[in-house]
């Protein structure tokens, strides 16, 4: 890694100063998936990752166009959402699309002025300040569009008290298996199309104050077939993080090209959400059937000293614990991180997750994207699109 990259990912507090504070986040209030079955999909979730039933709006609740399943784990909330009909703006995100991130929502103190200075900024509206009422109290939303079909939606929720939002009822379910330890949004990566990263870059900064505080170019994110760059957009409190990638020349295609045909469009590629004890998150995600991306080769492992550095004394996993999970570990100036992906969550090879459990560090494994590629690239040529 550059000194110059090393600069931007360790002087973080001195970046985030240039964030701009029109538009205060206070962090991820809930991602919305349009999916071709929430019901099944909800099951999914529950039996596979531990969510837990929250909220659901539907028929019962007087809903007559869609069905809507909201589940919880820690901080993390999912709202898993089907058409009920084919004349739906619904059912047309998943003819495209398939199943996949529509809704990335944002908890903020007062939607009303955050809706007013995005769109003031440039931002397409979504969402008009809207006000929702029951017996719980009240609610206000407003959202913008953002990169492809995916919307950002500002969420006010200081004057409300029920389980989810207005028009939800309490989920009541007999099945609740127990949860495997995840505990919040620690970023969300999108992926765009060729040569729009840095419009998008752009974008975040003036529509909505980010910063860029890591990039990567080709040169640093390569294999022997395939490349990518990216650039890393964070809020000024740093709660709210999102990589941007885009595809970049190589022999072959890249897991981003892979991602734009199936996906049909730029997206949400993945979700990572974190846990203090990965060890056993993956252990429990394992038994349960979800699948992992293969673990890279033993020579990895044997480096692992290496790579932690001055943060090999206080390093206290396992490591071959870590090498028969598949799980990766990097280092920055400030800890280290471990980390592990899962394959993708649908047959369309589009939407995956990341685990990860920081120690300090607050970089995105830069010393782990060529095992990671590879290890994608292994499954891509499984899938006859490499």
């Amino acid at each position: 890694m550059s000194t110059e990259l090393k600069n931007v990912e360790y002087g973080l507090e001195k970046i985030f100063e240039g964030a701009q504070d029109f538009l205060p986040l206070l962090g991820t209030d809930y991602v919305e998936f349009y999916v071709g079955n929430a019901k099944q999909a909800a099951h999914y979730y529950k039996t596979a990752f531990g969510f837990q039933s929250l909220a659901y709006a539907g028929l019962e609740t007087g809903v007559r166009d869609r069905a809507s399943y909201v589940l919880v784990q820690d901080k993390i909330r999912l709202v898993l959402t089907t058409a009920l009909n084919s004349n739906s703006p619904i059912a047309e995100h998943v003819k495209k699309h398939g199943d996949g991130v529509k809704v990335i929502a944002l908890w903020v103190e007062d939607a009303r002025k955050a809706f007013e200075e995005t769109t003031k900024r440039g931002a397409k509206p979504y969402m008009e300040p809207t006000v929702e009422k029951d017996e719980f109290g009240e609610v206000v939303r407003s959202g913008i569009h953002t990169y492809g079909d995916t919307v950002h939606v500002f969420v006010e929720r200081k004057n409300y008290n029920g389980p989810f939002l207005p028009g939800y009822k309490e989920w009541k379910s007999e099945y609740h298996p127990s949860p495997v330890g995840l505990k919040y949004i620690d970023h969300m990566v999108g992926n765009v199309g060729w040569g729009e990263m840095n419009q998008w870059v752009k974008w975040y900064e003036d529509v909505m104050g980010f910063v860029n505080f890591l990039s990567f170019d080709d040169k640093q994110i390569h294999t022997e077939y395939s490349a990518l760059m990216s650039k890393v957009m964070a809020n000024g409190n740093g709660r709210i993080k999102f990589p941007i990638n885009e595809p970049a020349e190589g022999k072959k295609k890249s897991q981003i090209e892979e991602y734009l045909d199936f996906y049909e469009g730029p997206g949400c590629q993945h979700i990572a959400v974190a846990t203090d004890d990965i060890i056993t998150t993956v252990t429990k995600l394992r038994e349960r059937g979800v699948e992992f991306l293969s673990a890279p080769p033993h020579t990895y492992y044997e480096d692992v000293p290496k790579r932690l550095g001055k943060h090999v004394d206080i390093f206290k996993e396992d490591i071959q614990v870590l090498e028969k999970l598949g799980i990766l570990i990097d280092a920055d100036e400030e800890g280290y991180l471990l980390q592990i992906f899962t394959k993708p969550v649908e047959d369309r090879p589009t939407l995956f997750y990341e685990i990860i459990q920081r120690m300090g560090a607050r970089g995105f494994g830069a010393g782990n994207f060529k095992a990671l590629f590879e290890s994608i690239e292994r499954e891509q040529a499984l899938r006859g699109t490499l």
